[in-house]
Parts: structure tokens; sequence; C-alpha cells
């Protein structure tokens, strides 16, 4: 099911009937933002979109919301496109247990075809705009950035590839926002401790696998390579660049090489953010880019950004789910079910356990608080009982209105870390926290009326199939 680039992957959309491809000129700006959220607002099975005549711009097209919907995150996994969430979020549960899956190094690679290594002007380079009107700037928002461990050069399992907003400063230079929770924060401060700049990469136009590994909450010496081979069952090609033996996607339209520079900081932003508000400016590391790579007639590959849902949200949805499974069920291997973290990125998660006795409930949703992702997220967590489908809003809104007591239910948990971008933080980067435990009481915590549970008709399950059967062939 491995598509060979981004360029396979969108033929796939374009025979699914996934991709729109508009011939007609545009405007950079405001044009292309904003079809980036209109295709959200019109539909929940929305297509890719493909722009190849842009004003100003000769011999470039533009795609975007190329994994903005299930559809096309199903097609992504190489599955039908009207599969399901909840069996998505399962499937990829299921190939994560195939983790580590090793890589395919590969001797050259397509983005090679053109290399700018004197002079280099990004605005020439890459067909820029703002998504959103009062951005500070223009912004690079999917590009897969890889850095090493300064201390661990060689460990490939602690080389990471990650999704960060990145600004154009200038002709050669880029600011990036580093969260503290994320991998290469953690490159970047030993490498300052060290006085050393940190070499990286960006690849822009990549296969939707590994988008969709570098924006997971995966473990520091988990490859996010060698998860992607994983998840789409076969080894993921790589190619080492010559000049910062770096690995980088081999299928990726565009790759930017240069370096962090240590100890600058410059003001970055305004942004607007996927928490649906404008993240306000500060500041941040420095890239100096030193050389470009790219294909002949390359694709830049953006991302809307902005009040949920966009394409981020359809991205970072299963991807932040299965994680948090997996950790959890490291912790309560027996009990938990199913977890659904895919509300803005995760600050919201709802949690489907079995219990072993009163108060599991809570013990778990402080568990989910300490995951990876959980210290820079999950400001609000929602524990559910084994019956209840967390992807089901409905039966998740049931379980709140009549399993959860205000005053026996309810935990708050003072000044704890959540990542800045949380514009209710205060200080920034600090908030309450909040467990709601909406199971059922279990003794020793025996209270309420629940002795007689209303039980699905018998043949409920049998009908499901012949419905989602006659659904799937229209």
């Amino acid at each position: 099911m491995a598509y060979k680039d981004f360029r396979d992957f969108l033929d796939t959309l374009r025979k699914e009937g996934q991709l729109l491809t508009i011939e007609d000129e545009v405007m950079p700006e405001p044009d292309l933002g904003s079809a980036g959220r209109a295709i959200n607002n019109v539909s929940d099975k929305s297509p890719a979109l493909l722009f190849t005549n842009i004003n100003g711009y000769q011999n470039a097209s533009v795609a975007m919301n190329v994994i903005g919907s299930w559809p096309n995150h199903a097609l992504m996994m190489g599955l039908p496109k009207n599969t399901p969430v909840k069996e998505q979020f399962f499937e990829f549960a299921r190939r994560w247990d195939n983790f580590p899956v090793p890589v395919e190094r590969m001797d050259s690679a397509p983005f090679q075809e053109v290399e700018i290594n004197q002079d280099v002007n990004l605005f020439d380079i890459l067909p820029l705009f703002r998504l959103n009107q009062y951005d500070g700037g223009f912004y690079i928002d999917k590009a897969c950035v890889i850095s090493r461990d300064p201390s661990d050069p060689d460990n490939f399992d602690k080389q990471n590839v990650g999704i960060y907003r990145i600004q154009v400063k200038g002709r050669d230079t880029l600011g990036i926002q580093p969260v503290p929770q994320h991998d290469i924060a953690v490159h970047l401060r030993m490498a300052e401790e060290r006085g050393e700049n940190l070499p990286v990469a960006l690849a822009i136009g990549c296969e939707p696998v590994i988008t969709t590994m570098a924006a997971a909450p995966i473990g520091y010496d988990q490859s996010e390579y060698e998860m992607a081979g994983a998840i789409q069952g076969e080894p993921y090609k790589v190619f080492t660049l010559p000049g910062t033996n770096l690995d980088v996607p081999w299928g990726a339209e565009f790759v930017l090489e240069g370096e962090i520079l240590a100890g600058v900081r410059e003001f970055e932003g305004p942004f607007g953010e996927f928490t649906g508000h404008y993240s306000g400016g500060r500041s941040m590391p420095v890239i100096r880019i030193k050389r470009v790579y790219h294909r002949k007639n390359p694709i830049f590959e953006h991302l809307y950004i902005g009040m949920p849902w966009t394409e981020t949200d359809y991205m970072v949805g299963v991807n932040t789910c299965v994680p948090m499974y997996q950790q959890l069920k490291d912790a309560f291997p027996n009990e938990i079910v199913a977890v659904n973290a895919m509300y803005t990125h995760g600050l919201v998660a709802i949690i489907s356990t079995k219990k072993r006795y009163g108060g599991f409930a809570k013990a778990v949703g402080m568990r989910a608080m300490t995951t990876p992702h959980g210290l820079g997220y999950c400001k609000l967590v929602i524990v559910v009982d084994e019956t209840v489908d967390p992807f089901n809003l409905p039966q998740v809104m049931w379980a709140l209105s009549t399993k959860m007591h205000p005053a026996h239910d309810v935990i708050i948990l003072p000044d704890m870390s959540v990542l800045p971008l949380d514009p209710g933080s205060n200080p920034a980067g600090i908030s309450h926290k909040m467990i709601l435990d909406a199971t059922t009481p279990v003794a020793p915590e025996t209270r309420g009326h629940y002795s007689q549970p209303l039980d699905a008709p018998l043949a409920t399950e049998k009908w499901e199939k012949i419905f989602q059967d006659l659904l799937s062939n229209q």
C-alpha cells in the first residue's frame, strides 16, 4: 500500500474522486488561504486541492488539504475511502504494533533534479502566501523538520522528524517555534549548551505517511521513519544528505538544508493557530538555509490552519489518539479500550476504560496527563465506561449527563504544564487541568441508581453490518 512519493498519493486521490484541480488563475492572497478554509466548511469528506495557475509564479503548483478529510486519511492508510474513523483508529493501532520496520536507504532522490547552493532566495523558490490575513508573514507549516541528537548523533532512533511552524524571515532565513515538549527543543538545548549550531533539514511535499508520523507524539528514541514503515506495511525510503548526514524522505518535492543558529532569537509571529486564535509574537530561534533541492516543476504542499476543523485536525487526529492509547495500555493493559484525542490536538481527550475498583477511572485520567503528549496537552480528560464509544459524541454526552456527579467526579489539578499556544494558559505554558469521571461508580465508590442499564436489541450488530455494506455501495 506504500506510495512511491507525494505525486503518487495525489494520483490516488484523483482516481478516488478526492482531488480537485483548479486550473483557473488564482491570486496567492487571499485565494489560497481562503480556499483552504472554505473546503472544510462545506464538507467533512472534502477533497485535496491542487492549484496549477498561480498569479506571479511560473511552473509552480500548490497542494492543500491533502489529508483534510476522513476519506483522504483512509486512503493515506491504503484503506477504502469510506472506512469509519473508529475502524481507522483500530487499524492504525494494529499496524503500530509492527514497529519498528527498518528503513530502505536510497543512493539518489528525485528532489536532486535542481540544487541551489549559492545566493539562496526562498522568495524566488517557494510560492509563498499568508494563510490568515493577520499572520505576521509567510509561513511554511507542513514541512517535515529533521534533526539529530547532538550528544548521540549516530543513533538513528534519536533522529527526530517533526512538524513545527516556520516563518520565512528573509531570503535565506527562517524562524522556528520549538515547543518545549517537542524533541527538536531537546536537540536545540543540547546543541546550544555545547555552543554549536543545530543542523536541520526541511522536507516539503512528502508522502502522507511520514507527514502523519512527524506530527505524532511518539517516544524520543522511536524513529518516525521506522514507524512510518509499520503504518504503510513496508520499509520507508530515505536519502542521506551529504552535507549534514541527515536522513530525509526520499519522495519529497523540496528539501531545505541549513542549521539553527545557537543563541540567536528573533521576533516571530503572530500566526493563526489550530486553537482558532492568533498566537501573538514571541522571541524564537532562527534557521539559516545554506542549500535547497527541489524537483523540476515542484508541488508546494501547504496546510490551512485555523478554527477547527481543518486539515490539521484530520492530520493529527488518529496519530495522536493511538500513541496515547498505546502508552496507557502499557500502564493498564487489561483495562484501556480506546482513546479519542482528536479535539484541538488533544487539549481534550476522551478515554474508554474498564475499571478495577472505585476511583480507578480518575487514576487513568491522571496517567493520560503524564504521557509525552499529555504533558503539553490534555487540559480536559473525560473518562467513560468500556461500553461507551469515545468516538461517538452523543454517547459521551450521555455519559457526562447521567454518570458524572459534580461533587465527586470533577478533579482539578492546578498549575500544570501545557503548550504555550493554549490561549487560556496564564502564564503562557501553565494551566489548571481537569478530569471528568463519567464512568459508572463501582465499589467501594457506590452511589446512584445504575442497576438497570438498557441494552441494545439483540440483532443490532447484525443490522449495523447490513447498513454499513449497503451505504458503502452507494
